[in-house]
């Protein structure tokens, strides 16, 4: 593609905001999703955190390839290495869709010693790095490169085209954040035409944004290349000793002092509806999975699942319709302000501002109050759960209380600074069935 074409790609793209272009089929999109996320703690003992089951249905990746699909970007590697096999099964029942024969697929890139027999993947940059020859093969001018543990909704193509009409060589995503948690993120300091003036990760001290004290200029992780100058960095990276071959560490400061590195704002290129603030979570700690899912409760939530514009692709089993039983005064099956999965059976008891994800069974007379249950855990009878993340597999005997008493909880389990308690089969003491 040349220059002038990709440059009216971008003028149609902001004419036509869903015009899916030469400009997006030219895209790469590489999905870092090797992470564990130590932070989620038992969620990801055996399963990576992109793979860990989010909104009732989902999982943490569905978004990011959601977002690329929907974009019209086709051409996907996802790049795994940390206990991976439940991810890899995924993508293989969730996304096998695409069709290969129009150019379309998602490649499986696990971490296969590939530069030195000594080394996995060494970082975020180095991941990508080591799948330079795959991403060749795609004959793609650019590249996306994405998180896959993140829960957004991104038009990916408007992105692009800024990147084309800013004539930039890197251009990185960014969000507002408050100061206070802005020491998790690569920060920025930009000029009137967004081009980026210095960028630190993770800095001690963040810098506020001009005229703004309260927030920082966030970089989301997402960045997009040309693919030339990508692989010119990501070889001057590999061949410095010293560098850590991360892309917020290393590549993307070296790049935003000495090339054309522009920063675009995620408002400008979210997805929903104008009335609704920009939503974008990162669900790293499990506190902000357990608020993340507990959004999706609201009456009407910021994250509009029900959105048939902008879909959400994922696989599920196919089990049957939700079923609540009994309605006696003494025992009636009752959900408020929830969101039930197909295959969960209510018998006779209540649940209220609670996810349950597909297969639950909750017996008669439990009560389950504000808390996310994940597939085919069954809640025995007389049960009180309140702000709990229960993991996939769980029997929680009949009479058991849970979250209604932090300090006897963490005898057991892992209760956080917040209250939000982690039970899963180990904590039970039961056999693990290791998760999908």
């Amino acid at each position: 593609m040349t220059t002038e074409q990709a440059l009216d790609d971008s003028a149609e793209f902001y004419r036509n905001p869903r015009y899916i272009s030469e400009l997006t089929r030219n895209t790469f999109a590489m999905v870092l999703a090797g992470g564990r996320g130590s932070r989620l703690q038992g969620l990801t003992d055996w399963r990576a955190k992109p793979a860990v089951p989010f909104g009732g249905k989902f999982r943490i990746i569905d978004f990011t390839l959601s977002n690329c699909v929907n974009s019209g970007v086709r051409r996907i590697g996802v790049a795994t290495q940390y206990k991976s096999q439940s991810l890899i099964r995924h993508l293989h029942l969730a996304w096998s869709f695409l069709d290969g024969r129009m150019g379309e697929f998602i490649e499986i890139m696990p971490a296969q010693q590939q530069v030195d027999e000594c080394f996995w993947y060494r970082g975020t940059a180095d991941a990508v790095f080591q799948n330079l020859r795959e991403i060749g093969r795609a004959k793609t001018d650019y590249v996306l490169v994405l998180s896959g543990d993140h829960i957004y909704r991104m038009d990916y193509g408007r992105l692009l085209a800024a990147h084309v009409e800013r004539e930039a060589d890197l251009t990185v995503a960014c969000v507002q954040v408050p100061l206070q948690e802005a020491s998790s993120f690569g920060v920025m300091a930009v000029d009137a035409d967004h081009r980026i003036q210095a960028f630190d990760e993770k800095p001690t001290h963040p810098q506020a944004m001009p005229g703004n004290p309260e927030v920082a200029l966030a970089s989301m992780g997402i960045y997009v290349f040309n693919k030339r100058f990508l692989c010119e960095q990501l070889q001057r990276d590999a061949d410095d000793p010293t560098s850590s071959h991360d892309f917020g560490k290393d590549v993307i400061p070296h790049c935003v002092r000495l090339y054309r590195s522009y920063a675009h704002n995620f408002a400008d290129v979210r997805v929903g509806s104008d009335d609704n603030p920009s939503y974008w979570r990162d669900v790293g700690t499990l506190d902000a999975y357990w608020a993340a899912n507990m959004d999706l409760l609201h009456v009407s939530p910021q994250l509009n699942l029900y959105d048939e514009t902008w879909p959400i692709w994922t696989w599920q089993p196919q089990v049957p319709p939700a079923k609540f039983v009994h309605d006696d005064d003494d025992r009636r099956g009752l959900a408020v302000d929830s969101l039930v999965a197909g295959g969960a059976i209510i018998s006779g008891a209540t649940v209220r501002r609670t996810m349950l994800f597909y297969g639950v069974h909750v017996h008669s007379h439990a009560l389950v109050e504000d808390s996310i249950v994940l597939p085919k855990v069954v809640v025995g009878r007389d049960c009180q759960l309140k702000k709990c993340i229960i993991d996939r597999g769980c029997r929680i005997p009949d009479g058991t209380q849970i979250g209604l008493d932090p300090a006897e909880d963490r005898k057991r389990f892992h209760v956080t600074a917040s209250g939000v308690t982690l039970v899963t089969q180990m904590m039970l003491g039961q056999d693990v069935n290791f998760p999908r």
